[in-house]
């Protein structure tokens, strides 16, 4: 079962459709024993940092313990991070050392919103398949600033962000692979 938590943020139920659609087994949970006991876990992401922080510091304990593959979109990923500008400072949850920061007003549009390409830059299990140059749905105003080392794809917007993460069992995407296809 693949427990996708419910931290009071948004598209949960397309991720739960798309991972469904893909065969698995899904339950939208908060219940630690679920989350503790599931064989992948997902943190979607449609919403604010600080409110998902809190929401989440409050089972850190069992984020903290999990050894399975734990899948983070979007928001879900720059939650990964050590620290967040969205909303003024706030600490992350801090598995994958780095800082979200807001696309800057010389980039164009913002949010950065629609279809841009992937550079793959790290063979990983949860990019396989995918080539570099592929399309790829985003919704977002801040990115995520992380080593080199934790970063599996780029993406150009202005600014060469890291749109895929991975360090350990935790990993971050920040596009939408339930709207990519």
């Amino acid at each position: 079962m693949i427990a996708v938590v419910n931290y009071g943020v948004g598209n949960l139920k397309s991720i739960s459709k798309a991972l469904e659609t893909v065969g698995a087994t899904v339950e939208v949970t908060q219940n630690p024993d679920k989350i503790k006991s599931a064989s992948g876990v997902v943190f979607p992401g449609v919403g604010a940092f600080r409110s998902a922080i809190e929401k989440l510091n409050a089972m850190k304990d069992v984020i903290d313990s999990l050894e399975v593959p734990v899948l983070g979109i979007c928001l879900g990923m720059q939650l990964f991070a050590t620290e967040s500008t969205e909303g003024g400072l706030h600490r992350g949850l801090n598995y994958i050392p780095g800082k979200v920061l807001r696309f800057p007003p010389s980039v164009g549009k913002v949010p950065h919103m629609g279809w841009n390409t992937l550079e793959i830059v790290k063979e990983t299990e949860i990019l396989d398949g995918v080539e570099s140059g592929e399309f790829v749905y985003f919704v977002h105003s801040y990115y995520m600033q992380t080593d080199d080392e934790f970063v599996i794809s780029r993406t150009d917007y202005g600014i060469n962000f890291p749109s895929g993460i991975e360090k350990e069992n935790y990993i971050g995407l920040q596009f939408h692979p339930e709207k990519s296809g």
